[in-house]
C-alpha cells in the first residue's frame, strides 16, 4: 500500500509538472489554448498570469516529489501537506473557474491522499 501511495503521489506530481509546462511555455500555442479553452487574444493578454500559475503548479509538483523521496515521518507529512494543497487548489479552481478542475486536479489528489493515509 505504501508503494501504491508513492506512485500516486508521483502521478499527481507529474500532472502538475505538465500543467506547469502548459501554463508557462505552451499557453499561447494551439495546445495550450485547447487545454484551457481560450482564444489567442485572451492567451496573449493573460500569458504573464498563466506563467505565474504555472510556477505555483511547479512548486506543488516539487513538494510532491520531495514527499515521495523523503524518509518517513517527514516524507509522510510532506505528502499529506502537498496533497492537501492540491485538493484545496482544485476545489477553489472548480468553484471559481471551471468544474472540470475538480475532476482533473482535485480527484487524483483525493485518491492519492486516501491511499497515503491508509498506508501511513
Amino acid at each position: 500500500m505504501h508503494t501504491l501511495g508513492i506512485v500516486l503521489v508521483l502521478l499527481v506530481a507529474a500532472l502538475h509538472a505538465y500543467i506547469l509546462v502548459l501554463e508557462m511555455f505552451l499557453w499561447r500555442t494551439d495546445r495550450g489554448r485547447r487545454a484551457f479553452g481560450t482564444n489567442q487574444a485572451f492567451a496573449d493578454q493573460s500569458a504573464t498570469l498563466a506563467a505565474n500559475q504555472g510556477l505555483y503548479n511547479g512548486f506543488l509538483a516539487a513538494g510532491l516529489v520531495w514527499g515521495a523521496l523523503a524518509a518517513d515521518p517527514v516524507g509522510f507529512q510532506v505528502r499529506v501537506f502537498f496533497l492537501g494543497c492540491v485538493i484545496v487548489a482544485g476545489v477553489y479552481g472548480a468553484l471559481t473557474v471551471n468544474r472540470r478542475i475538480l475532476v482533473v486536479q482535485a480527484a487524483p489528489a483525493i485518491v492519492a491522499l486516501a491511499v497515503v493515509l491508509l498506508a501511513g
